[in-house]
């Protein structure tokens, strides 16, 4: 059988073996994909959460605290923590819900702005040169995994985030 591993009929069936070659492959492609924004953000006193919170926060302007919070998965104490810094550092706005003043509505400013920019740059770069080096049906094949990986909340986050909702 080939390292597909595909069957005449579609079936997949995959050792251990291959599976583990593919959690290494996982874990080596994070280490790469996060690394640029880790030294973007490490003069500065920031981390990943830091930079999550700045992703979807530019995602979704005016997203709440409380679907920020569903998002990332965090505690609201690590939430806080990370939306303090931003905020105090002038790279979060937050406001008041129009409808609900407990509400908080986040907004990046110019300074978050260009940091998100900065860190999207760097990312969407290596993500551009990996889908070259690997076509449009390894392209598709890689998304249609990572969908199959999410849970099933993950994924109606993702599916909204992907037709623009918040």
């Amino acid at each position: 059988m080939s390292d597909s591993a595909a069957t005449s009929d579609g079936l997949l069936f995959l050792t251990d073996e291959q599976l583990r070659k593919g959690i290494e492959a996982m874990f080596f492609a994070y280490r790469g994909f996060t690394a640029d924004p880790d030294r973007i953000l490490e003069g500065m006193d920031y981390g990943r959460a830091h930079h999550r919170a700045i992703h979807f926060i530019h995602r979704s302007p005016g997203t709440t605290v409380s679907n920020l919070l569903a998002i990332l998965g965090v505690t609201k104490q690590s939430l806080n923590r990370v939306l303090r810094s931003l905020i105090e550092d002038g790279l979060v706005r937050s406001d008041k819900g129009r409808e609900d003043a407990r509400e908080r509505h986040l907004f990046l400013t110019e300074k978050g702005l260009m940091l998100e920019r900065e860190l999207s740059d760097a990312q969407r770069a290596r993500m551009r040169a990996a889908y070259r080096a690997a076509g449009p049906q390894a392209v598709q094949g890689f998304r249609q995994v990572l969908e199959a990986m999410m849970d099933p909340e993950m994924r109606r986050q993702y599916n909204r985030l992907k037709e623009g909702g918040t």
